[in-house]
């Protein structure tokens, strides 16, 4: 097992600073030394634990001091290896920096610390008649969302991380602390330093403080699911539904492997066919019109075994089982490892790249959910594989070359919400070319001329 390799000097400072908080505890690296994702595990030489702004520009100003890499860490659900530390360092879990510093009801702003996850927002937001909309599925701290600019099943209505960031208060890596931005509704103050650091996955700077967007809990909300005779219809149904301008919430596509795993995980008891998850929200009459369009539309395309639920328990259920659809894939095969990734086309090319990314996967011979927020575009393909097995690696690993690819080819993107990461550098330049990639760089020079933010992501130096 790979020994601390950290200066004394700075150890001791840290432990001093920080007692407890501070450890180059092997179990404690191990736990912090791997992700979700298919990348072998690679140990930081230590982690600590700040609660405090002040903390963390104490710790930022020793790492550039010593030239110590940083990684920022959350709740550790990301998929793209973003915080595994590459080249030794100091994982800062900020998890326990996670106080809400303060909810503006009026103005429909929250702000919080890194560590606050989103169903703690939500639960402490339940008696304000508000709630933060951006849901990717775990639950994740506001700080990772902001860093990997997330989305998930609300986007096609209520946006991304992208949209609901109003301000985020940053640690340079020098130690200056900088404020992106202020409450107003909108600003033309100068370069979108906000924009700058949703998305830069910790490569820029330390995420303390965010002020995000709230929306107030619709009057009324109604989930359904319906069964289709193929993929075809259910992804042709969702556009036509999304070119009318029908205001979904949430629409989800799920394929016969997903609900085979769903029905085995959550018991869902639902037809082995392709599926979609609706979620309708407004007044009661709007729900209405809403519903019968969506229910006609869908018709035309074959659906059939409507199940509509107004109840929370029974919309929680089945958005739970939504949500528990990576850890029920696992089940269809014991042991196996998942490479997940996702891309996002156009929705006018979304069946085309469904259909052709299902062809690749029965040429393959993989076992492969698909599931997807088909309202803005998006979809995941979770290939299970034998970790051990690199021919296995490989052949997941041209599977998803292919299927990035075809998205560029659609206009599309390489990543709709995983993130580039370790795994998606490569086609981050196919798809915005080397000069588009190297005004990037200079960014992360000038900004971070040590290096010693994250390094290792998103591009090479």
């Amino acid at each position: 097992m790979q020994q601390s390799q950290l200066p004394a000097d700075f150890t001791a400072r840290l432990g001093e600073m920080l007692g407890e908080r501070f450890s180059t505890s092997i179990s404690l690296r191990k736990h912090h030394g791997r992700d979700e994702s298919i990348f072998a595990p690679t140990l930081p030489d230590a982690v600590a634990f700040p609660h405090e702004t002040a903390e963390v520009v104490e710790i930022v100003q020793l790492c550039s001091a010593f030239n110590v890499p940083l990684i920022p860490y959350g709740a550790g659900s990301s998929l793209e290896g973003h915080t595994l530390a590459v080249n030794g360092g100091l994982t800062l879990n900020l998890m326990q920096m996670d106080g809400v510093v303060g909810i503006n009801a009026e103005d429909q702003t929250a702000s919080v610390q890194p560590g606050v996850t989103r169903e703690a927002l939500n639960a402490v937001l339940r008696d304000t008649g508000l709630f933060f909309p951006v849901d990717p599925g775990a639950d994740a701290s506001i700080g990772g969302m902001c860093s990997t600019r997330a989305s998930g099943t609300n986007a096609v209505r209520y946006g991304t991380m992208r949209e609901n960031v109003v301000n985020l208060k940053v640690v340079m890596a020098n130690g200056d602390v900088v404020h992106t931005g202020r409450r107003a509704r909108k600003s033309a103050a100068g370069y979108d330093l906000t924009r700058l650091f949703v998305g830069a996955e910790g490569t820029l700077g330390v995420i303390v403080e965010a002020t995000v967007r709230l929306h107030p809990l619709p009057e009324s909300t109604t989930a359904a699911v319906c069964a289709f005779p193929d993929i075809n219809a259910a992804v042709q149904s969702v556009v036509q539904i999304i070119q009318l301008g029908v205001p979904i919430a949430r629409c989800e596509f799920i394929d016969p492997v997903a609900i085979q795993a769903l029905n085995l995980y959550s018991k869902t008891g639902l037809s082995e066919q392709p599926h979609l998850f609706f979620e309708f929200h407004g007044s009661e009459s709007g729900l209405k019109e809403q519903i019968a369009l969506v229910q006609e539309i869908t018709q035309d395309f074959g659906a059939a075994h409507f199940v509509w639920s107004s109840s929370p328990e029974e919309r929680s259920r089945l958005w739970a089982a939504r949500h528990n659809v990576y850890f029920a894939a696992l089940q269809l095969r014991p042991g196996a490892r998942s490479i997940v990734t996702d891309v996002c086309v156009p929705i006018s090319r979304l069946a085309d790249c469904v259909n052709e990314t299902l062809d690749d996967l029965r040429q393959f011979g993989m076992v492969a959910p698909v599931v997807g927020h088909v309202g803005d575009g998006n979809f995941h393909v979770q290939m299970l594989i034998d970790g051990d097995d690199t021919t296995e690696i490989h052949r997941a690993e041209e599977v998803n070359a292919r299927l990035v690819a075809r998205a560029l080819a659609m206009d599309g993107t390489c990543t709709g919400e995983h993130g580039i990461g370790l795994h998606k550098q490569g086609f981050l330049i196919d798809e915005l070319g080397e000069a588009s990639v190297n005004v990037m760089r200079q960014l992360k020079k000038s900004l971070d001329p040590r290096n010693i933010m994250n390094p290792g992501k998103i591009f090479s130096l």
